[in-house]
Order: structure tokens, then sequence, then C-alpha cells
């Protein structure tokens, strides 16, 4: 591991301003991912800034009927929180979908919208990754792809994000809340924080350099039942191979592509009545499947399908939102 300067920030607005004016500086507070990177030496920070301690845990309703959340909760906490057991079941679901009980009592809900991707490639410094060296290539193109993007992807990257909670956040209409170095607030739509690779796989997110998340806000519980479903190799401490979130009308896919996939053309066809089958199939007319993972269309047709059925038994059931 390289060495690296510290500092606990005093304020939101102190951290920010404090990573503009450091170069190779980098937030951090579970530090579930971070740490891991570093000592891979994937990232190298010159500087880290602790936002762990600050103020951000909170979860409290808002004055329109929604949630805020901070984003130094841990993901344990959310997952337990009775406001979003009981009025967002889906948020709950997808969090302990996730990781390992001892990763989800670290993990802030920061770090884990802003987590790296899940890539053999990316990981192994031996072999070129265009996320991890600029221009060096894809290895994942014509090597192992199984676990790679069917939607969204391009020839400088074909890995996914594999946050479970940013996947039942995009299905419920979440914004990130954030400050930037100058003082200035902004929300940003769940669905618009990450990126599309194209051909800039490196840089994953709109956030500006120095840009801190403070929060997540969720709306009001969108009307209809609430499901979240997800496949993976084993249990336990494996990557997942795709995941469906419904809440209401709302559809969004985890794990097939480099952002929360909010799947739009199923939504419009479930409004307009066709069958969940029907109205999967839709969406997966413009997947783009790379031979290895050709697996995930039928996986993912039948995984939400059976979601949508899921969640609508919820409401009949009174289980829902």
């Amino acid at each position: 591991m390289k060495a690296f300067t510290y500092e606990r920030a005093e304020s939101p607005a102190a951290a920010a301003k404090a990573a503009a004016l450091t170069r190779g500086a980098r937030f951090i507070a579970g530090g579930t991912n971070l740490l891991d990177l570093m000592k891979l030496e994937i990232e190298q920070p010159a500087h880290l800034i602790d936002v762990g301690r600050l103020p951000m845990a909170a979860i409290a309703p808002t004055p329109e009927g929604g949630l805020t959340i901070g984003a130094a909760a841990t993901n344990t906490a959310v997952a337990a929180d009775a406001q979003v057991r009981a009025r967002y079941p889906v948020l709950s679901q997808a969090i302990l979908a996730g990781g390992s009980p001892q990763l989800r009592n670290k993990a802030s809900v920061g770090g884990n919208l802003l987590q790296r991707t899940r890539c053999a490639y990316f990981y192994d410094t031996s072999k070129p990754c265009n996320k991890r060296q600029p221009g060096s290539g894809c290895g994942a193109l014509e090597g192992l792809n199984r676990n790679a993007a069917i939607f969204g992807a391009s020839t400088a990257c074909i890995a996914t994000h594999t946050s479970d909670m940013a996947v039942a956040l995009a299905a419920l209409n979440a914004r990130v809340e954030t400050v930037s170095p100058s003082g200035d607030a902004r929300s940003i739509p769940v669905t618009d924080l990450h990126r599309l690779p194209g051909d800039m796989p490196h840089v994953e997110t709109v956030l500006v350099p120095g840009e801190l998340i403070t929060a997540v806000t969720l709306p009001p519980p969108p009307a209809g039942g609430q499901a979240y479903r997800k496949v993976r190799d084993r249990a336990s401490y494996a990557g997942g191979l795709a995941s469906v979130a419904v809440a209401g009308g709302n559809l969004a896919f985890g794990m097939v592509a480099l952002k929360p996939w909010r799947a739009s053309q199923a939504e419009g066809a479930l409004k307009a009545g066709a069958s969940p089958a029907e109205a999967i199939g839709r969406e997966l007319e413009g997947a783009s499947p790379r031979g290895r993972n050709d697996f995930k269309i039928p996986l993912v047709a039948r995984l939400a399908a059976a979601a949508v059925d899921e969640a609508r038994n919820n409401k009949m059931g009174g289980r829902g939102a």
C-alpha cells in the first residue's frame, strides 16, 4: 500500500473543499471497497478525508411524506430501520441481499453508491482495463465476460455496477443530495448519478471533483407492492448475476449494466396492459450479450416476471407500500 495522509472532516462543506484543493484526495467512510483497492494498488490516493464521523447518519421523514437517509448511515442501519421496512421494503430487501453482515455493518450509503465495478480485469493489474488505465483496452471484450453487461455497454467497457441498494433506489425514484467544493447543494436522480461507459469508462458518475454525497432522499412510496429478487452463483461471498427491483409500476435491473438499469420499456408495456413476461421481453429486445453472458437474457426474463408477480401479490396481501 502506498503512503498517504489523513484528516477528519469537520463538516460536509469543509470536506468537499478540502478534496478539491488536495491533489489525489479521496473520501472515506466505511472503506469496505476503497481499502481493498488500496491494498491492491488499484487505488492510490495521496490523501484520505474521513467523512464517516460527520453528522450524516440520520434517517428521518421529509415534509413531503418521503424519507431522507444520511450518506454516512450504514447499510445495516438502513435495512433495519422501521420506516424503511414498513414503507420501502424493496430497499431493505435489496440491502440484505448484498454483501455479508460484516460488510453491511461498515458500508455507508454514500460509499455503496460509489463503489467501483466488479470485473476480473479491473482487479488484475497485469491485464488491460480502460477503467483502471484509460486507453489500455478492455480485456473482458474477448475474455472472461460471463458477468458482463447486456445493456448500455461499449467497446471500451462491459463491466457491471453491482450495488443492490442502488437498484432499489432507482426503482423508488430516489435522489442523491450533494454539496460541492463551492458550498452549493444539488439534487441528482439516482438514475442519473452513474454514467454509461461510452469511450470514457473511467469517469463513472456525474459528480464533479470534490463533490460529496450528503444524503439520499426518497419520495413517498409509489402505489402498489414492492419486491426485490437476485440471482448469484452461491448464497454468500459471490457477486450477483442479475437482480430486479419492483416498486409499484417501476422496475430496475441490477448487475446488467454499468449503472442501475431503469427498465422504461417494460414499465411502459406494463402500463399499457401487457403481461409481465411480454413487458420484460420488450425491454430485453434492446439487450446486447457477448456470448458467455447470453444466459442473462432468459435469466432476467424469468427473474423480472417473478418479481412483478411477487410485488402484485404483496400489494394484495397488504405487505407493500
